[in-house]
Order: structure tokens, then C-alpha cells, then sequence
């Protein structure tokens, strides 16, 4: 997140309260998710030790490796644990959010790519969950999702940074809201969440993150 957007919270918080805590929302899905994920406050097991080895590896890695806050950081892992993907496809800038996916769920099959050339999809695997963050480049954003939404299943997660950090970004985020593959969408301001289950309401929800 860069310095003009960090500013601007303050002023986003404010437009947003009335959509806080799950005030109003009647879906248990959306319920359960914004309360028991995205609030969740409760300090989980491996927090600390994630911490601990983000900051001994920033020194290595330079300065774009912890330009993620920390709450984007540990909604990552929640989302992950919540989901308990099968495959994690983290597509982007190479960032600290990398160990934090990774540790939600030990054992998933974990895929980084910093490119479109990077991203290799064997035949047959699909995405369970995707973290699209590049959001200086909406034309890669467009271009991963067209590739993944074709591997999702009604299981799948979509988290796709700085949704309204630009024009061009939130012009992209309602193109995929209005894709027929997904169904339930978050706006976080911050992230965007796609879910792919057509069992539930198409519905797209703000959540003042």
C-alpha cells in the first residue's frame, strides 16, 4: 500500500461504518465469514513466529518484502485456514504475505509466480485459492484472472488486492463481480473477495475492513 493510500484510511473508515461487524447482513455464509474470519481478532498460533521470521528475512529480500500491512498479512492466513485449500496460487509481487500463506495450511500446494510467464497451471489442477496482488498493473490482474476463473470450482477463493486503489483496479473488480463463474463477492477496500459457489445468491457485499 503506498503512502496516498495509507493516508486516506482514516477518511474510508469513516464512509464505511455502517458496514462494520456484520451490521445488516442476513446470509449466515456472509455472517459467519465477516464476523468469525474478517473480525477475527483472536491472536492465532503461529502469528508470532511468522513475525518473527518476516522481519529476519526482510533484510534479504529488500523493502517491497513487507509492503503489505500486517492485517492484509493475517487475513491472508485466516482466509486460508478457513478454506483449507488444496492449492494456494500467490501471483504478484514477491512479499512477507508468502510465509503467511504457506502457514495456514501446512501441505497445500503452493505456487508463486511474479509474472504471466511465471504462472504455470498443469492440466487438470484446479485454483483453490488465488492471491492476485499487483495492483500498479491491472492489465496482469485482468490476464491471471481470465487464465485462473477457468480452473475454479464452487469451493474456490479469489483475493485480489487494491480493488479501489485506482480507477482502472475498480474498474476491473466489478468486471469480476459481474463474471458468471462467481457468485458471492466481499469489497474490503483494501482486497476483494470472490467466492465461486452458484448454490449461493449472487450478492456482493462492503465490509469495512
Amino acid at each position: 500500500m503506498n503512502l496516498i493510500q495509507t493516508l486516506k484510511h482514516p477518511w474510508v473508515w469513516l464512509c464505511r461504518f455502517r458496514h462494520r461487524c456484520g451490521y445488516g447482513v442476513h446470509s449466515p455464509f456472509a455472517f459467519n465469514l465477516i464476523t468469525q474470519v474478517i473480525y477475527q481478532r483472536t491472536p492465532y498460533y503461529g502469528y508470532a513466529e511468522l513475525r518473527a521470521e518476516e522481519k529476519r528475512l526482510v533484510s534479504q529480500k529488500g523493502r517491497l518484502w513487507r509492503y503489505e500491512s500486517m492485517k492484509v498479512k493475517r487475513l491472508l492466513f485466516r482466509l486460508v485456514n478457513e478454506v483449507q485449500p488444496t492449492t494456494v496460487f500467490d501471483v504478484g509481487t514477491l512479499a512477507a504475505s508468502a510465509l503467511y500463506l504457506k502457514a495456514a495450511k501446512q501441505g497445500a500446494d503452493y505456487t508463486s509466480a511474479t509474472s504471466l510467464e511465471d504462472l504455470f497451471l498443469e492440466s487438470g489442477v484446479p485454483v483453490d485459492f488465488l492471491y492476485l496482488h499487483d495492483y500498479r498493473h491491472p492489465q496482469l490482474v485482468e490476464e491471471v484472472f481470465k487464465i485462473c476463473v477457468s480452473r475454479a470450482t464452487s469451493q474456490s477463493l479469489f483475493v485480489v488486492e487494491g480493488i479501489r486503489y485506482s480507477s482502472a483496479m475498480y474498474r476491473l473488480w466489478k468486471q469480476m463481480q459481474q463474471s458468471e463463474q462467481v457468485g458471492v463477492t466481499f469489497d474490503l477496500y483494501d482486497v476483494g473477495l470472490l467466492f465461486f459457489d452458484r448454490t449461493k445468491t449472487k450478492q456482493a457485499y462492503i465490509v469495512n475492513f
